[in-house]
């Protein structure tokens, strides 16, 4: 059974927990982009050291965790996140690497509309007016994003751009099989099944496509244990336990605050501006989703 405690006490953990969550993803593009090795690489060692504390954890405080799936379809529920994540990770840290921070992250984002696409098409959740604004809203601040002549926000690579937008396809995957595998198992359970099989699967991809699977010295390692730990370990288990309590389009939602706190990292950090074209694009985007999950009320 779900770990869910419906006292008073912890009606707000559940909200605090997203928002942690959503705050500690945003800063992992800037652990992306200083890595010292290449970016499939870099979503391997995010994962697989991401399992060190979770498995620890469960071997100390809660062995339940640990258990094999009783059944198949169990096996299932429990692996399908991790597949969408390996995927939405290949995507999203080779966007990271092809066009800006604040370009992969925002895009990366639309995934609250292909949740709402998804929760249609397989769970039969209408589709209202609000939707089909929502989505021509988005559609019209993505074209002014990568309009002629933009800068800052609008100045990445076209072709990132893309891989962004189809890791948020692969992203919305993610929060529904995520949605539906946390209504049945724990926090810890979840979190070590879809880290290890992301892991697995990323594992191939990286060898194949990366000249270096090993990062060079104790600074490369740093800052992919940082990726692990922080983004990882911190954001992502902050959204599974918050999963359980509130809808998956709020989630989604308010994961928004990721590119928001993406954007400015890379203003401060990688010298990343932000024209006024792009900001003009990128609050299309974001409006047009907040208009868009108006139908996942």
């Amino acid at each position: 059974m779900p770990d869910i405690d419906k006292s008073p006490r912890f009606r707000q953990l559940p909200l605090i927990a997203l928002v942690a969550g959503g705050l500690a993803i945003g800063g992992s593009p800037i652990f992306v982009r200083l890595s010292e090795i290449g970016p499939i690489a870099t979503a391997f060692w995010r994962l697989a050291l991401a399992l060190i504390p979770l498995f620890l954890y469960g071997l100390i405080r809660q062995r339940s965790a640990l258990r094999l799936p009783k059944n198949a379809r169990d096996l299932a529920a429990l692996s399908l996140p991790g597949i969408f994540l390996a995927a939405d990770l290949i995507c999203w840290h080779l966007s990271i690497t092809m066009t800006s921070v604040a370009n992969a992250t925002l895009l990366i984002n639309l995934s609250p509309v292909f949740v709402a696409l998804g929760a249609w098409a397989l769970f039969k959740t209408p589709i209202t007016r609000h939707f089909v604004i929502g989505l021509v809203v988005a559609i019209i601040g993505v074209t002014v994003l990568k309009s002629e002549g933009a800068t800052g926000l609008g100045a990445g690579n076209w072709r990132g751009d893309l891989i962004a937008i189809t890791g948020s396809v692969f992203y919305a995957g993610y929060m529904l099989a995520l949605g539906q595998a946390r209504n049945r198992f724990e926090t810890l359970e979840v979190m070590l099944w879809n880290t290890g099989t992301a892991a697995l699967f990323i594992l191939p991809v990286a060898l194949v496509s990366e000249p270096v699977l090993f990062p060079p010295d104790l600074h490369g390692w740093a800052l992919v244990a940082g990726l692990a730990m922080v983004s990882h370990v911190g954001g992502q288990a902050s959204i599974i336990y918050a999963l359980a309590y509130l809808p998956t389009a709020f989630s989604s939602l308010t994961l928004l605050l990721q590119p928001v706190v993406a954007t400015l990292l890379g203003v401060f950090l990688l010298n990343e501006p932000i024209g006024i074209q792009g900001i003009i694009g990128g609050a299309g985007v974001l409006a047009g989703i907040l208009i868009a999950r108006k139908n996942g009320k």
